[in-house]
C-alpha cells in the first residue's frame, strides 16, 4: 500500500462447538484459485478433530431438537440475514475459490441466501407433509410424527464451495438434526468463513460444526463412528470406491446413508444442479417417524374420551 501499511491476512480457523479452534495436530495446508495462485493456509483437520465435533453436535442435539420448529425457522433466517450483510466478502471468496467471474459470484451468494430463507420456511411445515393421522380400522387413533434422526455428517460437495454447502447443510439443521460437516477439500474458504456468520446469527454452539482438511482422511472416521446417525455422501461422488467404503462402515451401527443424486439421475457420473429447485427430498431424508397408538371413546366416569 502507498501508506507502507501491510495488509492484515485472515487466519481461518475450524468452527467446532461454537468456537473456532485451530486443527489439534496444527496442520495446515495451502488453498489455491484454480489457476494455482495462492489463497490462504487451511487447518487440516484430523481425527481427532472429527471426534471432538461429534462431540459438540451431541451435546447441542437436545436442545436444537426440542426447539420449536418457529424458532428454528427464525434462526435460519437470521443467517440469511447476516450473510446478505457479508455478501461482498463471500462473493470475493466465492469467486477465487470456484474461478468465478465477479457477477457470478454474486450470483451464487445470492442464491445462497434464498437458499437458507428457503428452508427457514419450511422448518414449520415439514411436519405436515412428512407425517399425519393414518386410518385404523379400529377404535383407535393413529398419529405419525416425523423427529430429527441426531447427529449427521454432511461432506460437502467439491465442486460447489457454497452453494452446494448451503445445499447439504441447511436442510439438516431445518429438520432439528446437529451437523458435522467436511468442507470442500480444495475449496474450503467460504466454508470457513460461513462458520463466523453461523456464531453471530443465534444459532447454538454445536449445532453446526465445520471441518478442513482431506475428506477421506475425515469421512472414514465419521462414517464409522458410534455416535453418528447418519451421512450425507455428497462430497464423496467423485471417489467411487471411498464412497462404497463409506457405506460398508456406516452400515456398522445402521446410519441413515444419503446417495448423492445427480441430473442424470445415476450415481457416480453427471453433476448436480445446485440452482435447481431443492424440493424436499433432503429434509425428508434425515427424519424418523414415530407412530403414536392412542385408544378412542368414553374412559372412566367422567366420560372424557381419548
Amino acid at each position: 500500500m502507498s501508506d507502507g501499511r501491510l495488509s492484515v491476512f485472515k487466519t481461518y480457523k475450524l468452527y467446532v462447538g461454537g468456537k473456532f479452534p485451530r486443527s489439534e495436530s496444527g496442520r495446515v495446508y495451502e488453498v489455491t484459485d484454480p489457476k494455482g495462485k495462492w489463497l490462504a493456509n487451511a487447518p487440516q483437520s484430523s481425527r481427532k478433530d472429527a471426534r471432538d465435533a461429534v462431540v459438540a453436535a451431541r451435546k447441542a442435539f437436545g436442545g436444537w431438537a426440542g426447539a420449536t420448529a418457529y424458532n428454528r425457522g427464525q434462526i435460519l433466517y437470521r443467517v440469511a440475514e447476516m450473510l446478505e450483510g457479508r455478501r461482498e466478502q463471500f462473493a470475493r471468496e466465492v469467486a477465487d475459490a470456484e474461478g468465478l467471474s465477479k457477477s457470478k459470484a454474486a450470483a451464487v451468494v445470492d442464491a445462497a441466501v434464498d437458499r437458507w430463507v428457503w428452508y427457514a420456511g419450511w422448518t414449520d411445515k415439514i411436519a405436515q407433509i412428512a407425517g399425519g393421522a393414518n386410518p385404523v380400522a379400529g377404535p383407535y387413533f393413529n398419529l405419525s410424527t416425523p423427529e430429527p434422526t441426531g447427529v449427521v455428517a454432511v461432506l460437502a460437495p467439491q465442486e460447489s464451495s457454497f452453494l452446494g454447502l448451503v445445499s447439504v447443510l441447511a436442510p439438516v439443521i431445518a429438520t432439528g438434526n446437529t451437523a458435522v460437516v467436511v468442507a470442500s477439500a480444495d475449496a474450503p474458504l467460504p466454508a470457513l468463513s460461513l462458520g463466523e456468520v453461523l456464531a453471530t446469527s443465534d444459532l447454538p454452539g454445536g449445532v453446526v460444526n465445520i471441518l478442513s482438511g482431506r475428506t477421506a482422511e475425515l469421512a472414514l472416521p465419521l462414517a464409522s463412528h458410534q455416535d453418528v446417525n447418519a451421512i450425507d455422501l455428497t462430497g464423496a461422488a467423485p471417489d467411487a470406491g471411498l464412497a462404497k467404503e463409506l457405506e460398508t462402515a456406516a452400515a456398522d451401527n445402521l446410519k441413515r446413508v444419503l446417495r448423492p443424486q445427480h441430473v442424470d439421475g445415476e450415481d457416480g457420473a453427471g453433476g448436480t444442479d445446485w440452482t435447481a429447485d431443492p424440493g424436499t427430498r433432503r429434509l425428508t431424508a434425515f427424519l424418523e417417524t414415530k407412530t403414536v397408538w392412542h385408544p378412542t371413546g368414553a374412559l372412566g366416569a367422567s366420560g372424557s374420551s381419548y
